[in-house]
């Protein structure tokens, strides 16, 4: 029995609006799709509150998501973080990204973090080429991992982390389809480096680096006849971050990221006088400019900086900025904002994020809110919510409580 795949619609409305990625159209935008999107989406509101800016912001509980070397760092002992984010609210409200992170601090030098990823595109309903419906069913896309991070000095850290990838888009138990589940196995490989400095009239000082490559991992196929493959977002993301202690109460940072899918660029095929793609002798597509996409995930990674069809004007489009900055008073309270960018050419994302943070002994609450520049974003006007809970918090309450004492 022949299916009309709603579904599909969904998961491209959710690409393309969110990230850009389809074909090429006549405007002359270049976008790089890859499966899995799900995996980009920023899932704590701290770093949604600042553009989604986070390789070098001090370390918390959801450092493994943009650099796992962090956690060496992190000032508590146990952590737990629990996060949502509604996608594409304006238009459905079941959709979305729920995520918890646990993090364990092992002495000075080194610490252990586990996470897990869950992106539901919410209830679709199947029908046969004559419109009866066929039942519904929750395609959801999901990821697990964990990391380990360690000290090399005073000031730098690395670490690595394994993520198991699950995608099921078309769930197989309606009908005969000669699709499956895709899954991948990725790892993330992480640096940090915090160096406190002195400045005149300020109460400290520091400047922080973080890179971190993630998601490099196995191409994924969701049927096991296809001979087709997609990449996942191996993505590079690096910049620095600059703190300062204005005095006892009061501190601000500023932080620059910089991000860049390390996967192929569509080339430019050759196309006869119909615009259908010209072939060659052996059935391959005709390349007019460009390199030829289908390599290994570790040729793609090296092939990603160099194999854009219009050069290296091309390739810096396809590196996106964040800046933001953050504020903090007495450890307490913060108020964020950030600024995305992407090129027009590239998918077009940009947008300006607010947002606010406190910390209670336990319990810490974080909230953003998307502002966008251009109206195609699916987070627009939509408030993110994180919840912390740091329990070396609860043990120093307890004993400043036995002992009538406070810092």
């Amino acid at each position: 029995m022949k299916i009309r795949l709603l579904l599909f619609f969904a998961c491209a409305l959710v690409m393309s609006s969110s990230f850009g990625q389809g074909t090429e159209p006549s405007d002359g935008s270049r976008v790089i799709s890859t499966a899995v999107p799900f995996l980009t989406i920023s899932p704590d509101a701290r770093s949604g509150g600042m553009g989604d800016v986070g390789v070098s912001s001090a370390p918390d509980a959801y450092s493994m998501f943009w650099n796992p070397a962090k956690y060496a760092f992190i000032d508590k002992t146990f952590g737990i973080g629990v996060g949502y984010v509604p996608w594409l609210h304006a238009l459905v409200n079941d959709i979305g990204l729920a995520s918890v992170v646990g993090f364990w601090k092992i002495g000075d030098k080194q610490a252990i973090a586990a996470s897990l990823r869950f992106f539901s595109m919410g209830a679709v309903d199947f029908t046969d080429n004559d419109g009866n419906p066929l039942g519904q069913v929750k395609p959801n896309e999901w990821a697990v991992d964990a990391t380990y991070s360690r000290k090399f000095s005073r000031e730098f850290s690395g670490a690595v982390a394994g993520r198991f990838i699950y995608s099921n888009l078309v769930p197989v138990d309606l009908a005969n389809l000669s699709v499956s589940p895709g899954t991948s196995i990725a790892a993330d490989v992480a640096i940090y480096y915090h160096h406190m400095m002195e400045i005149k009239g300020m109460a400290g000082a520091s400047i922080d680096f973080g890179l971190n490559i993630s998601n490099i991992g196995s191409k994924m196929s969701y049927s096991s006849t296809s001979i087709v493959r997609d990449f996942i977002p191996t993505t590079l993301r690096l910049g620095p971050t600059f703190t300062m202690d204005i005095d006892e109460y009061n501190k601000v940072s500023f932080s620059l990221d910089l991000s860049k899918l390390l996967v192929p660029t569509p080339p430019v095929y050759k196309r006869d006088s119909n615009n259908y793609i010209v072939k060659d002798a052996q059935g391959n597509n005709v390349i007019l400019y460009g390199q030829n996409p289908d390599v290994s995930p570790v040729k793609g990674m090296i092939q990603s900086f160099y194999d854009a069809p219009y050069g290296f004007k091309e390739e810096m489009q396809e590196i996106d900025v964040s800046f933001a900055a953050e504020y903090w008073y007495n450890k307490l309270f913060s108020v964020r904002a950030g600024y995305f960018y992407e090129s027009k050419y590239k998918g077009e994302r940009q947008f300006f994020t607010i947002g606010a943070g406190l910390r209670y002994n336990v319990f810490g609450l974080d909230f953003s809110y998307l502002v966008p520049v251009k109206s195609n974003n699916p987070l627009q006007h939509t408030l993110q919510f994180t919840l912390l809970f740091n329990f070396d918090a609860t043990k120093k309450a307890s004993n400043e409580k036995e002992t009538g004492g406070t810092n």
